[in-house]
């Protein structure tokens, strides 16, 4: 725009749409080779410094459940369960919280099937 020979603004424009077409070109060479990178390896491969951190967490966790376990066969009471289960957080818990309720609405109807059927034979 500070020139007002016609044939420099030539080159000019020129010269910027060949650095427009180098870059775009250097663009899509760029997305090509993300493209088609080869696969990596698995997760763990990328992560190896985190293995003993996270294996000793997954133990920790496991350890926890398997604790968790053994308390909620000692609950016989849903309501007392349904209020662990608001109260947990991890997925993991939750599930092993709702699979007791559920054992135990079983025990209850089975208990109530047998109980009516004991009455109906009298």
């Amino acid at each position: 725009e500070a020139t007002l020979d016609l044939a420099e603004r030539r080159r000019i424009r020129s010269a910027i749409r060949e650095l427009q077409r180098q870059e775009l070109e250097r663009d899509e060479e760029a997305l090509a080779s993300k493209r088609f990178r080869p696969e990596r390896g698995s997760h763990r491969q990328d992560n190896k410094e985190n293995w003993p951190r996270s294996r000793h967490l997954e133990e920790e966790q496991q350890a926890a459940l398997a604790t968790l376990s053994r308390q909620l066969e000692a609950i016989t009471d849903v309501e007392e369960l349904t209020k662990l289960l608001r109260a947990a957080g991890e997925y993991e818990e939750r599930k092993l919280i709702r699979a007791a309720i559920r054992k135990l609405r079983a025990e209850e109807i089975e208990a109530a099937t047998l109980a009516g059927n004991a009455q109906s034979t009298q």
